[in-house]
């Protein structure tokens, strides 16, 4: 009896074992999701990956920054991703949260570079905006343009009504919903870098941040700017269609339809790669990608696909990923990197 029980509990035990080991050994694909703007970089490691080796093609998603870190620290255990790439760094927030639900050891990797750029019709003549001139096009509140000393609602609905030297034609912008990393960086970087050129508005900054931000980074809903959801290809198809019509999106974009579209200068300088690594643009910043450690050696591959990423022939200044559009870090940085990542070294959360 005691022997037919022990052997009923070395069963059920070994049961337990297999149904917790299941889903840690259901796939062999690589599982990625995450940014916009990082996936057409993913995408060309990746199907090179599939090619030159014996792994599968990683499975790529484009859910945004914010969706796929979401998802990425949601848990452990190949139900959920194995990288999620993004066009801004995690936040700390997002870094406990990960923390709380087990996802413990994450490696952290600076790919690159990429500006943000404003963009329209090739057809169109060329554009110069200022960061004040963008703030107010799409800020749902601005500074009263009769002089009063409050904010109100955005009443610009013509670009010449901002600044008569602008074209006389309707505001309309196409651009990322609130969870993509570039709508991030866009509001971080253009809209908060001209929200500060009002005195009444930069003052907040040191009195109030939460307000500061709240008027800052939100964007008006009444029209002139529209969600365009996570597919910056359909942002680019429009600005082909409608010479009136300007798109927010990653430089990368625009490299790759370059005859279709062109950059409106920002501040008089043009987001090229050398302005955008020196930091001359002011609408750049850096893109990553991060490895859930604890499913490196569960799922196949993963090691090997972060060692063709982080290689010279893919990232660095000759390499295929700037042929399509990534700037490159500095040598040393990506030498500094790339070690670092060999030896999947986790974050401690202190970087954020």
């Amino acid at each position: 009896m005691i022997k037919l029980k022990t052997a009923l509990t070395t069963v059920a035990l070994a049961g337990s074992i297999a149904a917790v080991s299941t889903p840690a050994m259901a796939r062999d694909t690589i599982n990625i999701v995450g940014s916009s703007t990082v996936y057409p970089f993913a995408t060309v490691v990746a199907e090179r990956f599939g090619r030159n080796t014996d792994f599968p093609t990683p499975k790529l998603e484009s859910t945004g920054s914010g969706g796929g870190l979401q998802l990425f620290c949601e848990g452990v255990g190949t139900q959920h991703p194995d990288i999620t790439n993004a066009s801004r760094r995690m936040k700390k927030s997002e870094f406990d949260m990960c923390q709380e639900n087990g996802v413990e050891k994450i490696t952290e990797v600076r790919i690159g570079a990429d500006g943000i750029v404003i963009a329209h019709s090739s057809e169109a003549d060329q554009w110069n905006l200022s960061l004040e001139q963008v703030f107010l096009a799409l800020a749902k509140q601005v500074p009263d343009p009769d002089g009063g000393d409050e904010l109100i609602a955005n009443p610009y609905m013509n670009w010449n009504e901002i600044d008569s030297d602008l074209p006389d034609q309707e505001i309309s912008v196409m651009g990322p919903p609130p969870t993509s990393g570039t709508r991030d960086a866009f509001v971080e970087l253009a809209m908060e870098g001209g929200c500060k050129q009002f005195d009444m508005i930069a003052q907040m900054e040191d009195e109030n941040e939460n307000k500061f931000k709240s008027v800052c980074h939100s964007m008006r809903e009444d029209g002139p700017f529209v969600e365009a959801g996570e597919n910056d290809n359909l942002i680019v198809q429009r600005l082909a269609q409608d010479p009136d019509t300007l798109g927010i999106f990653g430089y990368s974009f625009l490299m790759e339809n370059s005859g279709q579209i062109q950059a409106v200068t920002i501040d008089g300088v043009e987001p090229t790669p050398e302005n955008i690594s020196s930091d001359k643009y002011p609408v750049a910043r850096s893109l990553w990608f991060y490895v859930k450690n604890a499913h490196v050696g569960v799922v196949p591959g993963i090691e090997e696909y972060i060692a063709e990423f982080t290689s010279e022939s893919a990232w660095g200044d000759n390499g295929y990923l700037a042929d399509v559009g990534l700037i490159p870090l500095p040598r040393e940085q990506r030498m500094a990197t790339a070690k670092r990542v060999k030896d999947l070294e986790p974050m401690t959360g202190n970087e954020l």
